[in-house]
């Protein structure tokens, strides 16, 4: 199995909460700092950070998997053809894991999944999806491919790459200079105008674009919320103002 599982660090977990709420996914796991959210394709993580931390309103690029050590055999079966990926098993800080790294110097871990199958009351039209920004997008995508992931035709011939889950989320390439990055976005599957207006009643601002495959909602990010001065609090200057939602791609 394979299923698109981010993990999102904020100093703002309640109103995160509301917000993946407003979008129609369902929260599964609520362990302390950490809280599970399952959209209707791909998993949602939030991991509570402290304000002015590093990782405050940031996100790791991460996905699930159902057996650990045949994930990892099989990914390096792939890599050894195209010589683009290592797969390691390691202990991370919260258990077992897999270390998946390319040759961008890009890694992420594969984590054994807690719980099977997403809610059946999660909004069937949304994806979580996560974003790989690198300036070898050719051994992203290959990385990608090593693990399982499936190649999503897009119109454009330009250096991005769209690639599903066979258990459920998206994960993208997109060109970008600088070090390699992540970051985290949604597809919608539907009328983005429901969505806005259920985003709106919960009290989130919303504006929209038009682009080349269809209508993107622009939704304010709660990291980067007004500073509150009592508490001396400040977005980090790498905290996106709004998340987008996408409209998915025929």
């Amino acid at each position: 199995m394979l299923r698109v599982r981010p993990v999102h660090y904020t100093s703002r977990p309640e109103r995160w909460e509301e917000l993946l709420i407003a979008l129609g996914l369902v929260k599964t796991v609520d362990q302390g700092p950490w809280r599970e959210f399952d959209a209707g394709s791909g998993r949602l993580a939030l991991h509570t950070a402290a304000a002015g931390q590093d990782v405050d309103g940031t996100t790791a690029l991460g996905v699930e998997v159902g057996d650990l050590a045949e994930f990892a055999r099989r990914t390096g079966l792939a890599a050894e053809e195209s010589g683009k990926t290592t797969a390691e098993l390691i202990t991370a800080a919260h258990g077992e894991s897999c270390r998946i790294t390319s040759t961008d110097g890009f890694s992420f871990l594969a984590d054994k999944a807690a719980h099977g199958a997403n809610c059946a009351d999660a909004d069937p039209a949304l994806a979580v999806v996560g974003v790989w920004f690198s300036a070898d997008p050719g051994a992203a995508a290959m990385t990608l491919q090593d693990i399982g992931a499936r190649f999503r035709p897009v119109p454009d011939a330009d250096e991005t790459a769209d690639f599903t889950a066979k258990n459920g989320g998206v994960l993208m390439v997109r060109p970008a200079s600088g070090g390699p990055r992540s970051g985290l976005g949604f597809e919608y599957d539907g009328d983005p105008g429901t969505l806005r207006a259920r985003l709106t009643a919960a009290g989130f601002e919303v504006s929209e674009t038009e682009e080349a495959f269809g209508r993107t909602l622009h939704v304010a990010n709660p990291d980067a919320a007004t500073p509150d001065a009592a508490e001396g609090t400040h977005p980090a200057a790498h905290v996106p103002p709004t998340l987008w939602i996408s409209q998915r791609p025929n």
